[in-house]
Order: C-alpha cells, then structure tokens, then sequence
C-alpha cells in the first residue's frame, strides 16, 4: 500500500500541500471547517500528522533541515540530477512542517561561513571533495549529519550509489555490444577548473570520491574484458554542460583511430557528445555509441544510461535527518539500473 503523505491528502481534497501541513503545525491559519475536513480524510487515509520527532526538531529549534551543496544554486536548478535529489529532500521536509536551507558551495570555494552561520537544525552535505574546510565546520556544529554520494564520512549516515558497479556496467554494455576502441569523458575529478586530456594520474588523484569510484568502475571493465585502460582516451572537463559535453566529444571523435563509443558520467555530457558527432556527421549507433549516466532527461534523446534513484535518495536522506540521523550510522546505498535505448550499437566492421 502506498504511503500517505500530505500531498495525498491534499490531492484528495484539492488544496496545496502547504495547507494540509497547517492544519498539523499552523491550525489558527485556516477555518475550523477547513481544518475539520482535512483532519478527517486524515484519519480516513490513516495519516496521523507529521513525523512527532520532526515536529519537535521543528518547535523546538530553527525548523530547517540544511543542504550542502558543492555547486552554484544556478547550476543545481539547472542540473537534471540535482533537482530530482532537491525534490526528494523537499518532499520529507514538507511532510515534517520544516524548511530546507540550500547552501551552495562553487567549485574552488573554501569558506566555510556559509556553514557557520546557517541556522538549521540538521545538515545533509552533497558532493563536496575530499578536505574541503566546510566539511570540518558541519562536524563541529555537532548536529545530525547526512552524507549523499561523497565524501564518505565514518560515524555518519551515508546515500549514496554504487559507484564502481554501476559504472562497471556502463562500460560492460558497450564492452558485450563489441567495442574494444572506447572513450570517456567526465566531469567532477577536481575542482580546479582544469578541462583537457586526464592522466592516468590526475584520474586516480581525483578529489571528488564518488567520481573517482566510478572512473575505477570504467577501468575494471575494461581490464577484464583485456582493453588497456592506459589506451583509453580520456577527456576532463570542468562543468557539467551539454556544450562542455560537445567539446569533449569533438576531442575525442578527432582521434585517430577514432572511438566507436564514449562513456559519460552524466546524461548532460552524454547529450553534447550527441551533438559533437552530429555535427561530424556520424551516425549513432551506427558509427559511434555513446551512454550516459543518471537517466536524467535521457529518454527523449534515445540515450542509454545508468538510471539512479534520484528523488528516493533525496527522501531518504531528509528522513534520515529528521530522525536525528540514527544512533546506528546507516549505509543506504540505492540501486542502480542500465536502460539500454538507442545510442548504443555493435561497431560497424568495415
């Protein structure tokens, strides 16, 4: 049976969400009446009100739950991922009557101010590198914390995918399709701005722990199936954009011998190598296949991809924080899924 939430009881009713929620924290706010009705299909759907230890998080104290986010708020409004994540957290925190505080933290950004001085009750860190300062600042706030993809942090509650696998079977698709000429490109090694060819070095030396994990994921693929990673073309950009993805895909589409198929580690990415190979005139799958990662925004396209819970692990990680984040440090660690759709193609043989 589905679980009821406020927004089943306002679908039933035909108000905003915002309203039942009053009816639970703010009841001066609307008509006895009004209020009755709600509380009564309530009771009808077996709803009994907000989580109680949200409630008191929320009567006793700054009644919101802070996200720390690694990138500007335009680019997490922008980002397909992002806003499922955003929308899942939003979720658990509405159910409970508490806010959400984004902080956002830009590449290269080291304060730690924006941590010090948010008032909040609890804090969920998204995709901050490793020894980022804002990180050590969450710890001595001595509040509830979350941690969503990277870095990993022992004693603290943990969301996240796994990385190598679900990398693992990105390439292993192309890998069974017959491709042996592979390319990647990928964003969110480091925070340095640096786009170009990646070392073997820079890419094991990556600051952003989920990424460097699934760049493992490419590369045990490749090893068992006999491809040299060290031959593996491999093209570093600094933003998550389709035009930075079309860049990328012209660097390595104007190799010789040319890939027949590229890995990206977002559907962003993926959509400008797409582009890149339009505009050379290649056919895909026919020449070049080419998979994403998220399934964000993919189906429209065609593209094959990694599907991830966005939306769930944004729910998970407010619920997590809305129960003090549990005296036993959970490890939810979300499944993953290849949709094959139609970038992805045998290599022509001559």
């Amino acid at each position: 049976m589905a679980r009821v939430t406020l927004q089943t009881i306002a679908d039933r009713l035909g108000v905003s969400r915002a309203t039942v929620s009053y009816a639970f924290s703010r009841p001066d706010q609307l008509s006895d009446g009004l209020r009755q009705r709600i509380m009564e299909v309530a009771a009808e759907l077996g709803y009994a009100g907000p989580n109680p230890t949200a409630r008191s998080l929320r009567l006793g104290r700054a009644g919101a739950l802070g996200l720390l986010f690694g990138e500007t708020l335009a680019y997490a409004f922008a980002d397909p991922y992002a806003i499922g994540f955003f929308q899942g957290m939003a979720t658990a925190a509405e159910d409970a009557g508490v806010g959400l505080l984004i902080l956002p933290l830009p590449h290269g950004d080291r304060r730690s101010e924006t941590v010090r001085d948010a008032v909040v009750d609890a804090f969920c860190v998204m995709s901050l590198p490793d020894g980022h300062p804002a990180l050590a600042e969450v710890l001595a706030r001595k509040l509830p914390v979350v941690v969503v993809d990277e870095p990993y942090v022992p004693g603290h509650p943990f969301v996240g995918t796994d990385e190598p696998a679900a990398a693992a079977a990105a390439a292993g698709h192309v890998i069974g399709l017959g491709h042996r000429r592979l390319g990647v490109a990928m964003v969110g090694l480091h925070d340095d701005g640096y786009t170009g060819w990646a070392s073997p070095e820079r890419q094991e030396g990556a600051v952003f722990e989920a990424m460097r994990r699934r760049c493992g994921g490419y590369r045990q693929a490749c090893e068992d199936a006999g491809i040299d990673w060290s031959g593996v073309p491999f093209y570093e950009v600094a933003r998550n954009s389709r035009e930075a993805g079309k860049r990328a895909g012209h660097a390595l589409l104007g190799r010789d011998p040319r890939p027949t198929a590229i890995l990206t580690n977002t559907d962003v990415l993926a959509l400008g190598v797409l582009d890149a190979a339009a505009e050379l005139g290649l056919e895909v799958p026919g020449e070049l296949s080419v998979v994403g990662f998220s399934d964000s925004a993919a189906e429209e396209a065609g593209l094959t991809t990694i599907r991830q819970a966005k939306q769930e692990m944004g729910e998970a990680a407010g619920r997590l924080l809305l129960s003090g984040a549990a005296a036993e440090p959970e490890r939810l660690v979300f499944p993953h899924e290849l949709i094959v759709r139609a970038s992805t193609a045998p290599p022509a043989h001559a």
